[in-house]
């Protein structure tokens, strides 16, 4: 080999035949870059490869077929003599990009401002059914391709090529694993690293071509793939592991692999992992595996993966037990979500209880089916509270002050309630399709200029159509788009319609005045909308305007189609945006402050509004329609440490929840954490480097928030049972 063989072998392999469809190129890039990357053993002597530099093979895909201005920097300072071979390269996918942002920018409108609404930008997380490549291998999934191949599907010759390619990348990147792995255990001066890598080298004998033999295996050729895919979510772990677990008879090998590999998601801050959960049937599918990744969890303590437990009528108490001490070991972990709901919610879409009971959870808390859709996971989101505050200043943006959106009239003048509710709902239908017109746009140039035969390769329906996995080819292809500032919003609401049209305290015009004013000047005004009744606290009356608000979003979304094929749903996904969020809005009727950064960071209250108890707020959050929330719901609570020290206390949280899931709740998280421990960490951080919250869909250690973040924290309320 030469070196002029590693000089970006992706550019090379792309650009060898610009005849070819895409797909087919872009497989061809990645065996390059397959044959010819830097390769390495991690320190759990896992495979690793650095895909964001050296060759430029970031394998998430919405990067790779792209010239980054690091890769052309890196490869010139590395070989200045190819200068001439780097700047064609460079010159080539800068037309490629201009090509892909010019189709955006025919077909879809973006909209600009932070703290209101986007659509696209992101290019969703995803679950592909990594369990392929493990238990069928490589060659199995041939077998498939060769089955497909000769249905006669019209104009699908270059997708099959393009999918072959790709997984000839994934057996010569075994090939070189396995060489590398019998070099190193020779160089080995201790026997514990000796006989890993002895057991990689064998393993990749087998795998990836051949179902892996056991555990270890499992783990290795896992490992690859995922990596390969760009490290995102695991999915349903236990589930598609299971049949390399049972068939491994030693307990201190398999053991010693999950370890390691527990010790990779943490380096790689991966994304969902799934476990447990049931079948169309309703029988439980909870297993060992279940247990012992449980376990590790509480046991290393880490904040990733971000682990879910889905739970039914059926999750045996002893799962249940396991659920609690891992909540209690203080990771945040694991999120618990309810078949019961979430299966109703994907049977609304026309999924079918055979694949409803297969979904897991993606990123933060997004829902997929596993190795059988492409539902955007993310593919945009709206801020409730924002459409209140354009609804109020007749479309001008109050922090940037501007005609943003469209006009629905001057609320100064409203003679009722229904007039400032229909201008809201106007303005967030404006907003919801103007996002959904961006994904749609986005989705459209994915498809065309970034397709991906690797997950087209682990997701049903794709080889099966011979459509690539963005391009309609997974089974489901409905779209997520989020809601934040949700309780903000509904609180805003019903504080105009008491203050103003009910008891004519107030006018419109004086809100109005007050709210441009920041309320500088509007004390007794500002401390009556405040001290308002709040969402959260079990009041129909109140609830009603933040559950109904809600709701009717997501009945809009239902009626927008996506590119991909499918139709948008809605969920609630904060992440840490909701105090970014919370910087771009103006002065609102709930008496928040412009700029102020408390905002709804879930389903629930705003942090610190929900003051009648843990009852009281579910009776509350019970109000939205949890089978509308197709894209995931999240429900963060706060419970002292202390609870979780007594049988009494666990009992009493385990209550609570089955009780919440029960009624048709959808998703519960626990953020479990002496109070004091909380205000010290603020003080001293470098006591607490290992606090662990609940921070939107993932866990996070608190000291590395920012302060906006760590200030909403501390403000959730308590719950006491």
């Amino acid at each position: 080999m030469t070196d002029v063989m590693k000089i970006d072998p992706l550019s090379r392999g792309f650009f060898a035949d610009e005849s070819l469809e895409i797909a087919e190129r872009v497989g061809m890039a990645l065996l390059e870059c397959a044959k010819y990357i830097d390769i390495d053993f991690d320190r759990n002597i896992l495979p690793h490869f650095d895909t964001s530099k050296n060759t430029g093979a970031r394998f998430t895909f919405d990067d790779s077929i792209s010239y980054q201005h690091h890769r052309f920097e890196e490869f010139l300072e590395k070989y200045p003599e190819h200068r001439e071979l780097l700047e064609s390269y460079k010159a080539k996918f800068e037309l490629y990009d201009d090509s892909r942002r010019n189709l955006r920018s025919t077909v879809g409108e973006t909209h600009g401002d932070s703290g209101t609404e986007w659509g696209g930008s992101f290019g969703g997380h995803a679950n592909p059914d990594f369990g392929r490549v493990v238990n069928l291998g490589t060659d199995g999934i041939r077998e498939i391709i060769r089955d497909c191949s000769t249905k006669g599907i019209p104009d699908s010759d270059w997708f099959y090529r393009g999918c072959l390619l790709t997984l000839d990348a994934i057996d010569t990147l075994g090939d070189r694993y396995g060489a590398l792995a019998r070099l190193r255990a020779e160089e080995a001066s201790d026997e514990k690293t000796r006989s890993q890598y002895i057991a990689a080298a064998k393993a990749f004998e087998t795998v990836p071509r051949r179902p892996a033999p056991d555990f270890t295996s499992a783990v290795l050729c896992f490992w690859l793939v995922f990596s390969f895919d760009g490290v995102d979510s695991p999915g349903r772990f236990d589930q598609y592991m299971l049949r390399a677990w049972e068939a491994d008879c030693d307990e201190g090998a398999k053991r010693d692999a999950l370890e390691r590999l527990w010790e990779a998601f943490h380096d790689t801050r991966t994304w969902n992992l799934c476990v447990s959960g049931s079948d169309e049937t309703w029988r439980d599918e909870s297993n060992e595996l279940t247990y012992e990744i449980l376990k590790i969890a509480r046991e290393k303590k880490y904040e990733t993966p971000n682990l879910t437990v889905r739970v039914h009528r059926n999750t045996p108490e002893k799962l249940w037990d396991a659920i609690t001490d891992t909540l209690a070991s203080g990771i945040g972990m694991p999120a618990i979500y309810n078949d019961e709901a979430v299966c109703a919610s994907l049977e609304k879409l026309g999924i079918p209880p055979c694949d409803s009971h297969d979904y897991c959870m993606n990123g933060c808390n997004q829902i997929d089916i596993m190795g059988k859709s492409h539902m955007g996971l993310e593919d945009g989101e709206v801020v409730l509270a924002k459409c209140v505050e354009l609804a109020l200043h007749n479309g001008y943006n109050s922090i940037k002050p501007r005609l943003y959106t469209i006009k629905t009239g001057d609320l100064r003048h409203a003679e009722s309630y229904t007039e400032v509710e229909r201008a809201v709902i106007r303005q967030m239908e404006y907003l919801t399709y103007i996002a959904t017109n961006s994904a749609n746009s986005a989705q459209q140039v994915r498809a065309q200029y970034g397709p991906n035969p690797l997950r087209s390769c682990l997701t049903e329906g794709c080889l099966e159509k011979g459509r690539d996995y963005r391009n309609g080819g997974p089974l489901y292809n409905h779209g997520q788009i989020l809601a934040e500032g949700i309780a903000d919003a509904g609180d805003s609401l019903y504080a105009i319609k008491k203050l103003v049209f009910d008891e004519k305290k107030y006018t419109m015009a004086q809100l109005i005045d007050a709210l441009e004013a920041d309320f500088e000047g509007y004390g007794e005004l500002n401390r009556d909308f405040k001290n308002c009744e709040k969402f959260g606290n079990g009041i129909a009356e109140v609830d009603v305007f933040t559950t109904g608000l809600l709701n009717r979003f997501f009945k809009l979304l239902k009626r927008i189609h996506t590119y991909r094929g499918g139709v948008y749903t809605g969920g609630c996904s904060p992440d840490d945006r909701a105090t970014y969020y919370a910087g771009y809005i103006g002065a609102l009727p709930n008496g928040k402050r412009r700029g102020e950064p408390m905002l709804a960071d879930s389903i629930a209250a705003v942090p610190g509004c929900d003051v009648s108890g843990p009852t009281s707020q579910i009776r509350s959050v019970l109000g939205y329609d949890h089978s509308e929330a197709g894209s995931g719901f999240i429900f963060q609570n706060k419970f002292d440490k202390k609870m979780f020290c007594s049988e009494k206390g666990k009992e009493s949280f385990k209550g609570l929840v089955k009780t919440y899931f029960a009624a048709g709740g959808q998703q519960f998280t626990a953020t479990v954490v002496n109070p004091e421990d909380l205000l010290d960490a603020l003080e001293h951080p470098e006591r607490h480097r290992d606090l662990i919250v609940r921070v939107g869909g993932f866990s996070g250690y608190f000291t590395e928030l920012g302060a906006d973040i760590q200030q909403s924290v501390i403000k959730r309320t308590f719950k006491e049972l």
